[in-house]
C-alpha cells in the first residue's frame, strides 16, 4: 500500500507539472520525478540561463516545482509548449 502510495503521489506530481508545462514540454523533465533542474531546463531551453533559473526557484530547493514552472510559464520566460 505504501509503494502504491508513493507511486500515485509521483503520478500526480507529473500530471501537474504537464498540466503546468504543457504536454510538448514534459518532456523536458528527464527522470519523470516531477520537477525540473537546472541540466533538464538547460538542456531543452538553452535560452535559460542559470541565473534566471534561481531566479524562478521561488522556493530555493533547486528544482522548479509545478507552480515554479507555471509561474515562469505565465511570465513569458518558459514557453507554454516546446
Amino acid at each position: 500500500m505504501k509503494t502504491l502510495s508513493l507511486t500515485l503521489a509521483g503520478l500526480t506530481g507529473t500530471a501537474a507539472l504537464v498540466l503546468a508545462m504543457g504536454a510538448a514540454n514534459a518532456a523536458t523533465d528527464a527522470d519523470g520525478d516531477g520537477m525540473l533542474t537546472f541540466a533538464e531546463v538547460s538542456a531543452s531551453h538553452p535560452e535559460i540561463t542559470e541565473e534566471t533559473f534561481t531566479a524562478l526557484d521561488t522556493n530555493t530547493d533547486g528544482m522548479l516545482d509545478a507552480d515554479e514552472v507555471a509561474a515562469a510559464t505565465e511570465a513569458g520566460v518558459l514557453p507554454a509548449e516546446g
